[in-house]
């Protein structure tokens, strides 16, 4: 439904320049308990970045130094999951990029505090930038992952084609939170790339809040038994913005659950596109995955393309999945008014209640009051 060359017109440099100051990356760590990882056009920027006092158990550095340091964990698992032959931006990414940045949590460790990764993107011409992340949370071990997307201060065009790669070791615990905030001028392929194994649980949510043109690739991998995934996600697009959600969630054994909820607000001339796509194999009995997709149109002009779908090839399952588009509740529209709210109001109420279920999915106090206060902002 999406024509990813509309976003590929003209040229493009390669940049990594480091053009933020500190003064305006520091309102960009908006949690103020966390470790946090600042990459600024695809470069691990250390200066900027809070890792002091890492717990042991815990490695955070970034690509080049992972790479330098030859950390066997490091090469067992890099470029190991996402397939540059599956899709030209991951070998896109996998030949183009510098650098990003590589967590590794030992077995065993819990790690309290979440750990934030802070995307900058800036450029005063058109600039095109490859930020790749591995992240490895061993088995039983625990950790809260946040990545933000922020285009800032830009001149020009920034085209950001990043790809992250989790692996999530038995009975491991992984929460995993995207914001993306990238404004007119910011152009994301987000992809990433999970891959789960015994008894592990990992919970996704995406928030997309702005951006001109955003296509989040999210393909999650269950390779073992009694693994438990969660993807949530809500988008809210405006003026002539695109957004693509394309989720692959490939059940390949027995006794697993996934369950899938994202929800969409559409206005203006925006385009919004959910393609949900559940594999349950061969092999895959006693699964269970569901999952939903629920829309609001806001604007006649507005387009929501949705297609989830189930392939299944095992006969002992429970699956379901479903889409639901339309406007808002008129009944519920004129309850409000006749209890004194505004147009206006009334609107802004019933569409917080609609996005709440997914806002709520958040764990992390600090990170759910955040995103309340930016949907708040789309609102207005």
């Amino acid at each position: 439904y999406t024509r990813v060359d509309l976003m590929l017109k003209g040229e493009f440099n390669f940049s990594t320049n480091k053009n933020c100051s500190d003064s305006q990356i520091e309102p960009l760590k908006f949690l103020k308990d966390a470790y946090v990882v600042v990459i600024e056009n695809g470069i691990f920027i250390e200066g900027s970045s809070n890792l002091q006092n890492l717990p042991e158990g815990l490695t955070i550095c970034s690509l080049v130094d992972a790479v330098k340091s030859n950390s066997p964990v490091f090469e067992k698992h890099y470029a190991q999951y996402a397939e540059v032959n599956t899709d030209p931006f991951i070998a896109l990414n996998t030949a183009m990029t510098k650098d990003g940045v590589f967590i590794h949590v030992a077995k065993n460790v819990v790690i309290e505090k979440p750990i934030h990764i802070v995307h900058l993107s800036t450029a005063f011409e058109n600039t095109i930038i490859h930020p790749r992340n591995l992240i490895v949370v061993d088995e039983n071990a625990q950790a809260k992952i946040i990545e933000s997307f922020e285009t800032v201060d830009s001149k020009a065009k920034v085209f950001s084609n990043a790809l992250t790669e989790i692996v999530v070791d038995q009975q491991a615990i992984v929460d995993h939170y995207k914001i993306q905030d990238e404004s007119e001028l910011g152009y994301l392929m987000n992809t990433t790339q999970v891959i789960q194994q015994k008894q592990s649980v990992f919970s996704t949510h995406t928030f997309t809040l702005s951006g001109s043109f955003v296509r989040n690739n999210l393909t999650l991998v269950l390779d073992d038994e009694y693994i438990e995934s969660h993807l949530n996600g809500l988008y809210l697009t405006t003026g002539d913005q695109v957004v693509d959600n394309h989720m692959v969630v490939d059940h390949r054994k027995p006794n697993c659950n996934s369950n899938e909820l994202y929800k969409g607000i559409i206005d203006g001339k925006s385009t919004a596109t959910f393609n949900g796509k559940i594999f349950v194999k061969k092999d895959a009995q006693k699964t269970n995955a569901f999952q939903s997709n629920k829309n609001i149109l806001l604007s006649e002009t507005g387009t929501i393309n949705t297609k989830p779908q189930l392939e299944i090839y095992a006969d002992d399952v429970k699956c379901s999945h479903g889409s639901t588009t339309g406007k808002l509740d008129a009944d519920s529209m004129f309850y409000l008014r006749t209890r004194g709210l505004s147009m206006d109001s009334a609107k802004k109420l019933l569409m917080h209640a609609f996005a709440s279920e997914v806002v709520n999915t958040i764990k992390i106090e600090p990170l759910r009051e955040y995103v309340e206060e930016k949907i708040s902002k789309t609102f207005e």
